[in-house]
């Protein structure tokens, strides 16, 4: 089934495009109020008077004619007013609901300045807020009452040709917890990276929300709350229900097309990942996604401290997805250093809710147990770091403050130069602040964050620009390598290697500054390079389904790119040949 079934549908497309003379036209079957409301089509006052005829629309525009950037400018004013960051994002929202080319042009124009609305901090608060802010649908919401139909509510979803989908249950949303339907915000904003980052076309992202429920008792009083009001439903239900899902998009958009994890909870999150990694082209961004993010962290910091990972005994405060996740692409770094699976594991120590993980301990999960040793029980972080003497310590248990000026001093006492990731989201949930690491380590800190954080200036007048571990980093590049060599399976080697190839694009200067990773600025370039790297392993390993082999990969992938230029429309107008068109006529 090579494109899914849709593939096979005869159905009448939205927009088609045709080269005339060296330029690309679009033409519609849609006229009038139509093309206005379609964020796809849609592009305003840069209409112009041709194509405001051509489509029915004239008349129902003001009487002027102004380029992008011009509407660029507006939309950044518009911008500049208001008042906070939830405000800034119901703006940029509805802007996507308007016209989906101004909206990406409005975001790429400065990625760092917007990546914090669309994506963490803000967007945790918009998921808390979403009841409220609510507007217009974005994805697909699909129930556990509707096991058994949910093939024909992908057939509701307008777009045919699917390549990449981002789904959720809502019950770990960042370290906010179960925010049950709330928690939409998460997929329509990382799908919203993947065209930002990455440039993947929006209309072939699918962001879906699995509502089963929630056990959030404010959320189920909250008379403005959107989800299904009741407990959540576990068991077999909800592995049938998850089942039917994974099956369906497969059928509908192919083998080969991508479905990404995002905020399920630990129960789940581990068990389902393993359940479809081989089955299906899956992967689960907080346990790999962060991995990854957070290995090519670690691998920069190595420049600096001029080590090996195998040097290092790193301590997580936390034991989660995350943990778990970054934990297994560290040992598989070691290992390619030469350690045994085994020596590598007694490198890696876990501290989480009720302690040190130590042999013994009871109620281990089976994740856990592989990182318990041999040490008496501690319950306190700051007795083990203390006791441990670790190199790195890395934050992902959304504790606040866990890493206490006590901590952080010491890691500064045993270590020249201590690696300090405070990887929580959002900002509130940071182990410790950027300018805590520099200012108890007197700037000797290697940070690295998951939210972002200003420069920091010390009083010796030296400026540290803190590196932030965004997952955005990885999961574009990922999709997009993946995607454009149609692989069926994402294996751990993959994300090994994203991890490499984007440490290597930290820059000596990057380095000197404090930065672990490039500026959020060069993002796109980062996911195209990750991507064709990417499709170069794919290749090498013979896992691509893709071919011929596209020989210049980067040329490849930017060919797939979305653009934010305005398309220009015409009718659907063409001529026979002469004598086809000739008229026939009779004497009188």
């Amino acid at each position: 089934m090579a494109r899914g079934l849709v593939r096979r549908e005869s159905v009448e497309t939205e927009m088609q495009r045709s080269e005339d003379k060296g330029k690309v036209f679009v033409y519609t079957k849609k006229r009038g109020y139509e093309v206005t409301r379609n964020p796809h089509l849609n592009k305003g006052v840069a209409f112009s008077l041709e194509e405001r005829l051509q489509l029915g629309i004239h008349g129902l525009l003001p009487p002027c004619f102004i380029s992008q950037d011009l509407q660029l400018l507006r939309e950044l004013k518009n911008y500049d007013m208001k008042k906070d960051d939830l405000d800034r994002y119901v703006f940029l929202m509805g802007l996507q609901d308007r016209n989906e080319k101004l909206f990406y042009r409005v975001l790429m124009s400065d990625i760092e300045k917007f990546m914090p609305i669309i994506y963490t901090p803000t967007v945790g608060l918009a998921c808390q807020q979403y009841g409220l802010i609510f507007r217009r649908p974005r994805g697909l919401f699909i129930t556990i009452h509707d096991r058994g139909h949910i093939a024909s509510i992908l057939q509701n979803w307008p777009e045919k040709d699917i390549r990449a989908v981002c789904v959720t249950d809502g019950e770990r949303i960042l370290g906010l917890g179960d925010l049950g339907c709330h928690g939409m915000g998460i997929p329509v904003g990382k799908l919203a990276l993947y065209t930002t980052c990455g440039g993947m076309p929006p209309q072939q992202c699918l962001p879906v929300m699995l509502d089963v429920g929630t056990d959030n008792e404010t959320l189920l009083k909250d008379p403005l709350y959107i989800g299904l009001r009741h407990k959540r439903v576990r068991g077999q239900a909800y592995d049938d229900l998850l089942d039917e899902f994974m099956k369906a998009v497969s059928d509908r958009y192919g083998m080969d097309c991508l479905i990404q994890f995002e905020d399920f909870a630990n129960i789940n999150a581990f068990r389902l990942l393993s359940k479809y990694r081989n089955k299906y082209c899956t992967f689960n961004d907080d346990i790999q996604g962060t991995a990854a993010v957070a290995v090519a962290g670690l691998l920069a910091a190595l420049r600096i401290t001029k080590t090996k990972m195998c040097d290092h005994t790193i301590l997580f405060q936390g034991a989660g997805e995350a943990a778990m996740g970054i934990a297994e692409l560290i040992s598989m770094t070691m290992e390619k250093e030469g350690l045994t699976k085994d020596e590598s594991l007694k490198k890696i120590w876990m501290v989480d809710s009720k302690g040190l993980i130590v042999k013994g301990r009871d109620h281990l999960t089976c994740e856990k147990q592989r990182f318990a040793h041999e040490h008496p029980q501690r319950k306190k972080l700051e007795d083990v770091v203390q006791e441990l003497k670790p190199t790195a310590i890395i934050g992902v248990a959304a504790v606040a403050g866990a890493f206490s000026e006590q901590i952080i001093r010491d890691m500064a006492s045993i270590n020249e130069r201590p690696i300090i990731f405070a990887l929580s989201n959002p900002t509130s949930k940071a182990e410790c602040t950027a300018e805590q690491c520099y200012k108890f380590t007197e700037g000797r800190g290697i940070f690295a964050s998951g939210s972002p954080f200003d420069p920091v200036t010390l009083p010796d007048g030296r400026t540290f620009y803190p590196g932030q571990g965004n997952n955005a980093y990885i999961f574009p590049g990922v999709g997009l390598g993946v995607t454009a060599c149609g692989l069926r399976h994402i294996s751990e080697e993959i994300f090994h290697t994203a991890a490499e190839s984007l440490s290597h694009l930290v820059t000596e200067k990057d380095l000197s500054e404090g930065r672990l990773y490039p500026p959020l600025s060069s993002i796109r370039d980062v996911s195209l390079k990750l991507a064709a790297r990417i499709m170069e392993y794919a290749y090498e390993h013979r896992i691509a389904t893709l071919f011929p082999e596209p020989l210049d990969k980067e040329a490849y992938v930017l060919s797939l790119s979305f653009s934010t230029d305005y398309d220009q429309f015409t009718v659907d107008s063409y001529h026979w040949p002469a004598n086809s068109m000739a008229v026939q006529t009779c004497k009188l």
